[in-house]
């Protein structure tokens, strides 16, 4: 288990769809582990392979105490409502804007043995399971802003010390697992 470093804004594994995940093994361990390490560490309340340039559908989740994974998950809202209020995500390091979610969510995917998973949530955990589903489907929660906000928040993006490192990291290989 370690620590990893978190790919930043501009790295291009950030907009990559994850590919399933196949093979239940001690690869997909390591990664889980490595994830929620590096989640816990950075005080996230998710965090998806594809942040450290992993391009698996794997995500971890802490939420209220609860830490937790998801293999291959698939979200769907459950009732009409909504939420907005501020997102922020450990890839966009420093920044938060309202952004709007279900209220509501259920998220099915298995575990890292492939046995069925079925997780619930509302407020904060809904929020936090769309949110890292997105990353799975190389979409960022600034993609999910009004288009004012959007501007905004990509503006100011752009000025932040850290925009533009994800220019030198490292090529991503997709395990093939």
């Amino acid at each position: 288990m370690s620590v990893t470093p978190i790919r930043l804004y501009g790295d291009p594994v950030l907009r990559t769809p994850a590919a399933p995940v196949v093979d239940f093994d001690a690869e997909l361990r390591q990664l889980v582990a490595d994830l929620t390490d590096t989640m816990l560490a950075a005080s996230g309340a998710g965090l998806a392979a594809p942040q450290l340039g992993v391009g698996l559908r794997v995500f971890t989740w802490h939420v209220d105490g609860e830490v937790g994974h998801l293999v291959n998950p698939v979200v769907t809202p459950v009732g009409e409502e909504i939420q907005e209020g501020p997102e922020g995500c450990l890839s966009i390091p420093g920044f938060a804007y309202d952004c709007r979610r279900h209220l509501h969510v259920a998220a099915t995917g298995v575990d890292l043995h492939g046995e069925p998973v079925r997780v619930e949530g509302s407020h904060l955990l809904a929020r936090a399971v769309q949110h890292e589903v997105d990353h799975l489907d190389g979409v960022l929660f600034v993609d999910r802003l009004d288009p004012g906000a959007r501007t905004a928040a990509l503006s100011a993006i752009a000025e932040a010390e850290w925009s533009g490192m994800a220019a030198w990291a490292p090529r991503v290989e997709v395990s093939p697992h």
